[in-house]
């Protein structure tokens, strides 16, 4: 199993959720960290820890970023997109804007990063990357389809890396997880808080993602707080 020390890991959405809780926990673990947010100011101080301007919905930030990363530490070990948004986007929905946020945002917003490093993920003979998708990238359960397409998306684009890397060592990941503690899940009223996953816990399974030798490489892991039938 591959350790964290001395290893460079590129993580979006790193202020708040899911991506928070994977930041700190790799810091923890002896990684040196770039973290590509939207505002800097938000991320925590730690001399282990580079605080990068990244917008997922724009063009050329990925680039930019990926740009910073290699300045700083020349080398890229591992990828973790956690960065998302979820606006409600129904079927029905004459406004077709939340559909094009979440398409930009949360599928091709991961696939430049993705692009940017892959140069930097080669060169690393066991580059990793791990897609935070959802378990609405697997079935849909809700009226917001905007999501749920732009999670499916994810999952193809996983499963595009997995092709493409496998033979320069790359190993991608899908995690999916069912409604998770954070602010993203604030407007659900149905489940109680506690009963929901948490973020650290996922961050658990995701570092364990990233530790895992090239020959024992997980393609999506499903991450639930309550039995479904159908997974």
């Amino acid at each position: 199993m591959m350790k964290g020390k001395g290893r460079v890991a590129m993580i979006s959405g790193a202020t708040r959720g899911i991506g928070r809780a994977v930041l700190q926990r790799l810091l923890d673990a002896g990684y040196q960290v770039s973290a590509g947010v939207r505002d800097v100011s938000r991320l925590p101080r730690h001399p282990a820890l580079t605080a990068c301007a990244y917008d997922a919905g724009l063009s050329g930030s990925a680039e930019e970023w990926v740009a910073a990363t290699i300045a700083r530490y020349n080398r890229v070990d591992a990828l973790v997109n956690a960065a998302g948004i979820n606006p409600k986007a129904r079927l029905l929905d004459a406004d077709e804007t939340p559909f094009d946020d979440m398409w930009s945002v949360n599928a091709k917003g991961p696939m430049r990063v993705i692009r940017a490093a892959w140069p930097y993920l080669m060169a690393a003979g066991e580059g990793r990357v791990v897609n935070v998708a959802s378990l609405s990238g697997k079935r849909v359960r809700n009226e917001n389809l905007g999501y749920a397409m732009s999670k499916f998306a994810v999952m193809a684009l996983t499963q595009e890396v997995r092709r493409l890397g496998w033979e320069h060592g790359i190993r991608a990941t899908a995690v999916c997880p069912g409604f998770v503690d954070t602010d993203m899940t604030m407007h659900v009223q149905h489940v109680p808080r506690e009963k929901m996953s948490r973020p650290e816990d996922v961050a658990v399974l995701i570092e364990a993602v990233l530790h895992l030798p090239n020959t024992a490489s997980v393609a999506e892991l499903l991450v639930n707080w309550r039995h479904e039938d159908t997974l």
